[in-house]
């Protein structure tokens, strides 16, 4: 007879990615997980991961069988968690990952909102520009956007963004300012990205066109793009909200007015398997007024 921990577990090491990370969320000994997965593939009479000392892979049965299996234990742990909301008032420790540069916009209004309603809750943000396993980092929910690649999360959009070309008034007077896209490969460029090379996605009268760039500095955190921007070594494609504000104090002048990037989406996301806890769902809910009550605004996110 099928063990329903056992498919838990199972569940738990296809969204850890390894038996280690699966054994420490789970605080059992990993010979234990590796033992109670064997067990269930001997019950069913195939195959679920295919596993390699560098490696641990869902088969295609695996797969299947975990996007089926995951439902039934969501909807479980739906009903034990309804009970328990049904009791309790949102408490605890919920642990948020965002952007570098992310934290000082409405989601700082959204956490102080949390901690000033809710006294027995605790939050402990991440800041970082890496995106992170939720499951095995022990994270509730984390804030991304563009195309969300991880299949175990689910995501709900917030809102989009896009992004304005800016350049400070010390480097157009050296350097002059572009007056159509393809002049940005005559420019330096402050590239939020691995390379001081990059191809440049713009929306504009003429539709959307792409030119490549380059410059002398690249970074993939945007507090040191905006810096490198506004201390004069070129063009820099900042999100809306923050250009603003540097525009209006006139730290950076707006280049190719006409032009921004297209609309991304922005998404908080949240592990698959897991039914919301109380805290997590509520403070989702409170990012999600403040957005829509305009405090803060879905240009803001200052994301790579």
């Amino acid at each position: 007879m099928l063990d329903l921990n056992d498919i838990m577990i199972f569940a738990r090491v296809i969204e850890a990615g390894s038996f280690t990370a699966a054994a420490r969320l789970l605080g059992m000994p990993k010979t234990t997980v590796s033992r109670r997965i064997a067990a269930l593939e001997r019950e069913l009479g195939v195959r679920l991961l295919h596993r390699t000392t560098r490696s641990l892979h869902p088969t295609d049965a695996g797969r299947l069988y975990y996007e089926q299996s995951s439902q039934a234990l969501r909807t479980i742990e739906g009903a034990n968690l309804r009970l328990a909301e049904a009791r309790t008032e949102p408490a605890g420790t919920i642990r948020i990952s965002a952007p570098v540069g992310f934290g000082g916009h409405f989601l700082q209004d959204a956490i102080f909102d949390l901690l000033a309603t809710y006294p027995k809750s605790r939050v402990e943000l991440r800041l970082t520009d890496d995106r992170l396993n939720l499951v095995e980092n022990g994270i509730d929910l984390a804030f991304r956007t563009g195309i969300l690649e991880d299949s175990t999360l689910i995501a709900r959009k917030l809102g989009s963004t896009h992004r304005l070309l800016c350049a400070s008034p010390d480097y157009l007077a050296r350097c002059g300012a572009p007056d159509r896209p393809a002049d940005l490969v005559r420019h330096d460029c402050v590239i939020a990205g691995q390379s001081t090379h990059a191809q440049w996605l713009l929306e504009g009268p003429h539709g959307q066109e792409t030119v490549t760039v380059s410059g002398r500095f690249a970074a993939n955190e945007m507090q040191a793009v905006m810096a490198t921007a506004i201390a004069g070594y070129g063009i820099a494609r900042l999100p809306h909200g923050v250009a603003n504000g540097f525009i209006r104090d006139g730290r950076l002048c707006r280049v190719l007015d006409g032009y921004t990037t297209p609309a991304g989406g922005l998404y908080v996301v949240y592990p698959s398997s897991r039914h919301l806890p109380p805290l997590v769902k509520t403070f989702i809910e409170l990012a999600a007024r403040r957005l829509n009550a305009g405090i803060g605004s879905s240009d803001d996110f200052a994301i790579i």
